[in-house]
């Protein structure tokens, strides 16, 4: 059986503090709702990726990103650039 809850995940990336983004919070649910609320609060844009949830939600928290998953996360970072410049 498929859980069908919404998940969420987060991750933040300070070049100058981490050598690789980190997961900062994840969860399902009304977790992953105000997960998702917070980001909307802060003007952070949301990128619709269940497949990398699922892997992201793996990881435990403050963990940071495995090498593997450096191209996937890159974009998201990238996305999320593209769309905070534009909302500027």
């Amino acid at each position: 059986m498929t859980d069908k809850r919404k998940k969420a995940a987060a991750i933040r990336y300070k070049p100058t503090e981490d050598a690789a983004p980190k997961i900062i919070a994840k969860g399902s649910g009304a977790i992953a709702e105000r997960i998702m609320a917070i980001a909307k609060e802060h003007k952070i844009p949301l990128k619709d990726d269940p497949q990398l949830v699922e892997v992201l939600s793996a990881l435990d928290l403050y963990q940071e990103i495995p090498p593997d998953l450096y191209k996937a996360v890159a974009e998201v970072l990238a996305f999320v650039y593209k769309m905070t410049k534009k909302i500027k």
